[in-house]
């Protein structure tokens, strides 16, 4: 794996909430400088990438985006081969550092603070995907950008739902309400996919800061014509030159390792993606994950693929391929009547009311 991340505070900011981390598992070894960049083995331990995205004000932001990193890293470094599945170790580390923010929180300073996720737990032939929140994660394979997140988020919500287009949700004011956080609340639902990787495999991870400000089809073509530093590099740099309303992050890896199958041209992202646990607005969090379920149908899997000649949501979606980390729209979203959209709407202000808070924090 050859790797490099970028954090930046950006133009309107005083403090740096985003946070990154790059660590080798098999030897505690991990980058801490932004803008460098390094090759690591990918041994039996793995390798963990990810950033957190803190909220909270004053100081207790940064706090909780580093707070998570670490104790991510804490639960899934010591013999992590002989812990069991890679999900659930992701999904207990998860659930570990949402229990140390709560706990933090309680100081009078750091009250209301918490954290998005996104990581990556690289191992073998296989990527993991863990996120709360709305940082993402790319997949750039065979020349296509796909995202293999699904933001957590108001906007996401409403435009799954039919009220609010793509194009609006970029410009909307409430884009930057998620409807969870690590350290907000006891009920913290993971979201949990896995990727079979292939050589050539080029991944992205960013928080909102890139994503806001940059288009798919941009960043489609900043990561396919530069190499990993180069390409964190730029992204930080356009979104500074946009504005830089938001601290940012970058981070991206190339998979090159002969031990890893080439990519098949007719093989679909589809077939290589597997949703093992889906994060649904509204849906509690159990103690028997929904990827257990017998009822369980085909795993969803990512969202439309980005070309260069258009932005993605010029582009419609191929016919087999449902949003990530939900269940297939039809199925999970029904198409209401009008009179019914009308309570629809009703219920979507009730939800940016009570979500009103963490929109606060993250502006």
């Amino acid at each position: 794996m050859h790797v490099s991340a970028v954090t930046d505070v950006g133009r309107a900011r005083v403090n740096n909430e985003d946070a990154f981390t790059i660590r080798d598992l098999a030897t505690g070894e991990k980058i801490e400088e932004s803008g460098a960049q390094q090759a690591i083995d990918v041994l039996d331990h793995g390798v963990l990438l990810a950033l957190s995205d803190g909220m909270g004000g004053a100081e207790a932001g940064e706090v909780a985006s580093a707070l998570v990193l670490e104790s991510l890293h804490a639960a899934l470094a010591s013999g992590a081969p002989a812990k069991g599945a890679i999900d659930e170790q992701l999904e207990a580390a998860v659930l570990r550092a949402n229990q140390q923010v709560l706990e933090a929180a309680r100081s009078e300073n750091r009250r209301g603070m918490g954290a998005t996720l996104t990581a990556l737990f690289v191992r073998g032939d296989e990527a993991y995907i863990a996120e709360v929140g709305d940082s993402r994660a790319y997949l750039l394979r065979n020349g296509r950008l796909r995202q293999i997140t699904r933001d957590q988020s108001l906007v996401q919500l409403l435009v799954d739902q039919g009220v609010m287009s793509a194009e609006e949700a970029r410009t909307s004011s409430n884009k930057n309400v998620i409807l969870q956080a690590v350290g907000l609340s006891q009920d913290v639902r993971v979201a949990i996919a896995r990727l079979a990787l292939r050589r050539g495999d080029r991944v992205l991870l960013c928080s909102d800061g890139v994503s806001n400000a940059i288009s798919d089809a941009e960043l489609l073509q900043i990561v396919a014509q530069s190499d990993p530093r180069a390409a964190c590099q730029t992204m930080i740099a356009l979104a500074n030159d946009r504005g830089g309303e938001d601290n940012q992050t970058a981070i991206v890896a190339d998979l090159v390792g002969e031990g890893l199958p080439m990519p098949d041209e007719f093989e679909s992202v589809t077939e290589t993606y597997e949703v093992l646990q889906a994060y649904e607005a509204g849906t509690p969090a159990s103690n028997e994950p929904s990827r257990r379920s017998p009822v369980a149908k085909r795993a969803p899997t990512p969202a439309p693929e980005a070309a260069p000649e258009a932005a993605p949501e010029a582009a419609p979606p191929p016919d087999d391929v449902p949003p990530p980390d939900a269940t297939p729209r039809r199925a999970a979203y029904p198409t209401a009547p009008t009179t019914a959209r009308v309570g629809l709407v009703i219920v979507i202000v009730a939800i940016i009311a009570a979500l009103i808070a963490i929109a606060l924090l993250k502006s």
